[in-house]
């Protein structure tokens, strides 16, 4: 299984937290990954894409595919294994998904799959952590396959 952890692009400030739209910097920013990630994507046949309610990670998502699924439980503030839960990891095996999310859980997952410990690793606007679940000698084996920020891109 491919776990990607997208965290949304820069939105304005607002009161209305959910409400906060991507700013112009944003939707750059959520233009460039989408764009990469479309190019990695290009010989998967069918890939999950999961965003918050916030009008920011659903923004971040209609870069990538215009079709998405909204989730409540990976809402800001929400408990990391909500990330889990909805992307239903690791138990799609063969299955690719991009969970569009917030910090700082989307660190916060990263490094617990990939150390064990839900560290505080922070996540850049509109970056993502791609981990993917290998079984290697009989072992899993949880694997970065990239890190990255839209200012590398």
């Amino acid at each position: 299984m491919d776990l990607i952890l997208w965290r949304h692009a820069e939105a304005f400030d607002g009161e209305d937290d959910l409400a906060r739209p991507l700013t112009p910097k944003g939707i750059k920013q959520a233009k460039k990954v989408a764009a990469w990630l479309r190019e990695q994507l290009k010989d998967v046949a069918e890939y999950r894409l999961i965003a918050s309610e916030a009008v920011r990670s659903q923004m971040t998502a209609q870069q990538l595919r215009e079709t998405f699924e909204i989730d409540a439980k990976i809402n800001p503030n929400c408990h990391n294994a909500a990330y889990l839960e909805v992307s239903h990891w690791p138990r799609d095996i063969g299955k690719f998904v991009v969970v569009v999310g917030h910090q700082p859980n989307i660190g916060e997952v990263a490094a617990l799959l990939l150390t064990g410990k839900e560290l505080d690793w922070n996540t850049r606007k509109g970056g993502i952590w791609w981990i993917q679940r290998r079984v290697i000698d009989g072992r899993v084996k949880y694997v970065l396959k990239a890190a990255l920020s839209p200012d590398l891109l």
